[in-house]
């Protein structure tokens, strides 16, 4: 007798999406974590009294519209904003002011950058729409492409060279194709560096790092749905989430840290929590990262070598620093930027460098220099979502790049420190009252990222956008598309997976198909 027909390992949200499924099909289904709570990356977070923070995602990114039905998400509260971002790129330039609305984007893009932006975004979405069709980009339950595959999804001699420009391209040719003025087009080129490369160890200027500018650029179709908002922050979808499980009749265990995926005659027969207790179960699907399934969890005797070691060569290398303010108050843009401070403009306010700023900024932080003007992505959610701080308060988020990782002459501690300074001076330069509204803050770096969420490296991608780690080269519910993980029952859904990363939701739903197809 199992204790259960399928279990669970990691309550984030493609762990849930998992678990959802299953025990919605009618397998008895048991989901576990370590953690205090469900969600993982994709939570909301009291981390001061009153101010709730998104750790780590923040929008549900343009996904499959098949599984946004499946699990219901279309029905969720969100926040609708005439604006979704604002770009600078320094103070005194034209900030890009990206309207959810296309027609009021172009029209802006045109009255402010000028015809030659609205024709250079143009190209940039015609020259994504081949990558997005080569990488699968909204696919559902379908594998990988090949590469003989990807570029057989070009109809004509352009889709093939944007599908070469993905896989060995860097952001900058790209840029400097279709936004070839620096100074004009500054904003623009600096928000699109940045969209590509923090999901990314390259720089803009890296050959391969095109392959993330397309997986960010690409445009939903009728497939697909637009990204999304959601009140509560993405919290509110683990929520949600978890209650399809649970009414179900589905169950968490929160506090419950799986050792071991164990393995008898090739295939699964449940897991070993370190408490040293067995749970056993036909049926194994992991959210954590791929090579830590594989090579962590599981036995060596039990995969070949040959697998173990293409899983041992994922890059997890994160660069970055995230930081989260508890604010006494709504902060004061200055001139030229007062239209900041119409909280419909605060959700996301990029301060960017150019795309050769950040080029040398990552050179030099593999020389251990923390960099002295760092590209923010700064969030102000309770603006428009007041649930998010106490009454007349504000929870602030800014993420930055780049935090050195490899040797340096400095401390860990004295990076971490410096380039929080250098984050909070470089906001207070746009906001003069920024750093006095400061309560409280905390800082975290892929270290911390790491420790906190199992994600190796502090990768939240569980596999960077690199395009040797994307397409075949990205495994699947099953390993890899062509090797496959020999052992039945045991399937792969987390980030790390073909359909992610991001808040996709595809590398959960995938398993799940894939375990219900396996059982008939």
């Amino acid at each position: 007798m199992t204790d259960f027909d399928a279990i669970v390992v990691g309550a984030g949200h493609n762990g849930l999406t998992a678990a959802a499924l299953m025990q919605q099909a009618g397998l008895r289904t048991l989901c576990l974590d370590s953690k205090l709570y469900a969600g993982g990356m994709a939570s909301t977070v009291e981390l001061f009294d009153g101010y709730r923070f998104e750790i780590a995602g923040s929008v549900q990114v343009p996904t499959s519209a098949v599984v946004s039905r499946a699990l219901g998400l279309d029905d969720l509260p969100t926040v609708d904003l005439e604006v979704m971002s604002v770009q600078l790129r320094g103070i005194g330039d034209d900030p890009v002011i990206y309207y959810t609305d296309p027609m009021k984007l172009l029209t802006h893009l045109n009255e402010v950058h000028g015809a030659e932006a609205v024709n250079g975004m143009a190209g940039l979405m015609a020259w994504c729409q081949a990558p997005t069709r080569a990488l699968g980009r909204f696919d559902a339950a379908l594998p990988p492409r090949t590469l003989d595959e990807m570029y057989a999804c070009a109809t004509n001699e352009f889709e093939r060279q944007a599908i070469s420009d993905m896989l060995f391209g860097s952001v900058s040719d790209v840029l400097d194709r279709y936004l070839p003025d620096r100074e004009k087009h500054g904003a623009l080129r600096g928000m699109l560096a940045f969209l590509a490369v923090n999901t990314t160890y390259r720089g803009p200027a890296t050959p391969g790092s095109a392959a993330a500018l397309a997986f960010g650029l690409a445009v939903p179709d009728e497939n697909a749905t637009l990204i999304k908002k959601f009140r509560g922050g993405m919290g509110a979808v683990t929520e949600h989430l978890l209650g399809m499980f649970t009414t179900a009749g589905g169950e968490l265990r929160l506090r419950s840290k799986v050792e071991g995926i164990v393995v008898g005659d090739g295939r699964v027969t449940g897991v070993r929590l370190d408490d040293g207790s067995m749970l056993n179960a036909p049926v194994v699907v992991s959210g954590v990262a791929p090579d830590l399934t594989v090579n962590g969890l599981i036995d060596p005797t039990a995969t070949p070598s040959d697998i173990r070691e293409r899983f041992s060569h994922i890059d997890h290398r994160g660069s970055y620093l995230q930081m989260h303010f508890a604010l006494d108050g709504t902060p004061t843009f200055a001139e030229p930027y007062e239209v900041l401070n119409d909280p419909e403009y605060q959700s996301a306010i990029g301060i960017f460098t150019t795309p050769e700023d950040l080029q040398q900024q990552w050179e030099d932080s593999r020389r251990g220099v923390v960099p002295v003007d760092p590209a923010i992505a700064l969030q102000i959610p309770s603006a428009n979502d007041p649930g998010l701080a106490p009454p007349g308060k504000h929870a602030a988020s800014a993420f930055s790049l780049w935090f050195p990782i490899e040797d340096s002459e400095s401390s860990y501690g004295d990076m971490k420190a410096e380039m929080g300074r250098n984050v909070i001076e470089k906001i207070t330069r746009l906001a003069p009252d920024f750093e006095s509204l400061i309560l409280r803050h905390t800082t975290f770096t892929p270290k911390h990222m790491g420790t906190m969420f199992g994600a190796p490296g502090g990768d939240y991608c569980h596999g960077l956008i690199h395009p040797e780690q994307m397409g075949p080269n990205r495994p699947g519910p099953k390993g890899y598309v062509d090797q496959p993980v020999p052992i039945d029952g045991l399937y792969l859904a987390s980030a790390g997976c073909h359909g992610g990363p991001g808040i996709t939701f595809i590398p959960g739903y995938n398993a799940a198909q894939q375990v219900l197809a396996d059982r008939g």
